[in-house]
C-alpha cells in the first residue's frame, strides 16, 4: 500500500448500491414490525435490534468484498469486543459502520434513522455515506472532492457575524439526559454566551442538517466513532470545521477532549471552544444585587 490512498474508481456508486440493498433487505422490512423479542437494551438508554445486527453483518460482508483486505469497525462488533477498535490504528483500510443510527427512533416506528458508513485509512477519513432509508436520500463525500446529497453539492451555513459573538448562534447537540457531570459544567459555561441550543435525536440527521446549512453549529458531547466518522467528513467537505474542547482535531482512535464543536468557520469554532471553558460576564452582574 502506498502512502497516499486513492478511493478506487466506482467505489462511491458501489457503496451507495450496497447500502441501499442492505437497507431494503434488512432494515426497512422490519421497520414498524419489531416485537419485544426483537429489541434488546445493551445498556441503559442504549437499544439494539435484530435489524441492527443483521444490517451490520451484511454491510460488512459487502463492503470488504468491494475492497479486499479491508476491515470493519461496526457499532455492534465493538460492543461485543472493544479490541475491534484497534483496527482503526492499523494499515488496512477500515469501514466504520453504524447500521442504524437512531435505533431508539427505529425501534419505536419513528422514521428519523440513518445508515452511516465511512472509509478510513491509517486514521484518516477518505470517504463517507449517510443514508436516510425511509426517504431514500443519500449523502456522500470523498476527501478533496466535496460533499453531496442526492447529487447536489452541499455547503455549510454562512459564518455568523463575529460582532455578535455567539449570541443567537443556531446550535444543536445531544439531549441533556446523556451528559456527564463535566459536560454539564462545560455546557453551562457555554450557555452564558447566548447560543440558541436545540437537541438532536440522531448523529446522522444532525450532520446532514449541518452539512446542508440547515443548522449552523453543533456541540457533540460523545465520541463513538461510528456515530461521527461519516458526518465529520461530510461536514468538512461542505466547508465546516470541527474542534475538540482543547482546540485539537477529532481523532478517530478516541481520547478526545469533550465536548467537541462543529462550526462553519474556524473563528466560530474557536469561540465555541473558548465558551466551553469560560463563562461570559453578564452586563447586569454589577447591578443585579445593588
Amino acid at each position: 500500500m502506498t502512502d497516499e490512498f486513492t478511493v478506487p474508481e466506482g467505489t462511491v456508486e458501489q457503496v451507495t448500491a450496497a447500502i441501499r440493498a442492505v437497507a431494503a433487505q434488512e432494515i426497512l422490512p422490519r421497520f414498524g414490525r419489531l416485537t419485544a423479542d426483537d429489541i434488546d437494551e445493551k445498556a441503559p438508554d442504549d437499544l439494539v435490534t435484530v435489524a441492527d445486527r443483521a444490517a451490520e453483518r451484511e454491510l460488512g460482508a459487502r463492503l470488504t468484498a468491494l475492497l479486499p483486505g479491508s476491515r470493519v469497525v461496526g457499532e455492534e462488533a465493538v460492543f461485543a469486543d472493544r479490541a475491534v477498535l484497534d483496527l482503526l490504528a492499523g494499515d488496512a483500510p477500515v469501514w466504520i459502520i453504524d447500521p442504524i443510527d437512531g435505533t431508539e427512533n427505529y425501534a419505536n416506528g419513528n422514521a428519523r434513522f440513518t445508515v452511516l458508513v465511512a472509509l478510513a485509512v491509517r486514521t484518516e477519513l477518505v470517504a463517507s455515506w449517510i443514508y436516510v432509508p425511509w426517504l431514500d436520500r443519500m449523502a456522500h463525500a470523498v476527501k478533496g472532492r466535496g460533499a453531496y446529497l442526492d447529487g447536489n453539492r452541499l455547503h455549510a451555513a454562512p459564518p455568523p457575524d463575529p460582532a455578535n459573538g455567539l449570541i443567537g448562534l443556531d446550535a444543536i447537540g445531544s439531549q441533556p439526559r446523556y451528559w456527564l457531570a463535566a459536560t454539564r459544567e462545560a455546557m453551562a459555561r457555554l450557555s452564558t454566551h447566548g447560543l440558541a441550543m436545540n437537541y438532536i435525536d440522531g448523529a446522522g440527521t444532525a450532520y446532514l442538517a449541518l452539512s446542508s446549512g440547515e443548522r449552523t453549529a453543533a456541540v457533540m458531547t460523545w465520541e463513538y466513532v461510528w456515530d461521527h466518522a461519516a458526518g465529520l467528513l461530510l461536514y468538512a467537505e461542505a466547508g465546516g470545521v470541527t474542534l475538540c474542547a482543547d482546540g485539537t482535531p477529532f481523532q478517530l482512535t478516541g481520547g478526545n477532549a469533550l465536548p467537541f464543536v462543529a462550526a462553519p468557520d474556524l473563528a466560530t469554532a474557536q469561540a465555541m471552544v473558548a465558551g466551553l471553558a469560560q463563562r461570559r460576564p453578564s452586563p447586569q452582574a454589577d447591578t443585579a444585587f445593588a
